[in-house]
């Protein structure tokens, strides 16, 4: 089968390789670049565990081909923190509030509400809660996930964390 030549942004790096096209990006990033953040969890784009931000969007790298992100900007949990080693927000966060568990979800999902924070920098709950429903987590229940993510928030937006009452 010809291989077909991608170009694109991982991470804030430039890219180039060449791919099958029926590789999937989850497949181009995990096997060809050793970006093993994102997760499979299950081949049907259900759980969420591959999500990575593409051109300003949150997409489930198991459904979409590496061709279909070529001349893209795609951001993986690999680039979170900072150069220096600094943890983003809401890697602090995920750290602080205990919004983990076994891990498999958490690259995707900090990935996700990395998106819902640059769209809503001021999440209620419920938005949050909304913002996140398509990537699953069968360990936590979610609440730690949740306060992981109005910690960023308040964080990011120079606020004070106010945990809500339980």
């Amino acid at each position: 089968m010809a291989k077909s030549h991608v170009t694109l942004k991982v991470n804030g790096k430039p890219v180039e390789a060449l791919v099958e096209p029926r590789t999937l990006l989850i497949h181009f990033l995990r096997e060809q670049l050793n970006l093993t953040g994102p997760h499979i969890g299950c081949d049907t784009s259900h759980c969420g565990a591959c999500t990575v931000d593409l051109n300003g969007k949150s997409v489930k790298s198991c459904t979409l081909f590496a061709v279909q992100a070529d001349g893209g900007d795609v951001l993986t949990i690999e680039g979170m923190a900072a150069a220096d080693g600094t943890l983003h927000a809401l890697q602090e966060g995920f750290r602080e509030m205990h919004g983990l568990q076994c891990g498999f979800c958490t690259p995707g999902m900090i990935v996700r509400a990395h998106r819902l924070l640059k769209e809503n920098p001021n999440p209620s709950e419920d938005e949050i809660r909304m913002g996140i429903s398509g990537n699953l987590c069968r360990c936590t229940g979610y609440q730690n996930i949740v306060k992981a993510i109005q910690y960023a928030a308040a964080k990011l937006s120079g606020g004070a964390f106010k945990a809500a009452a339980e």
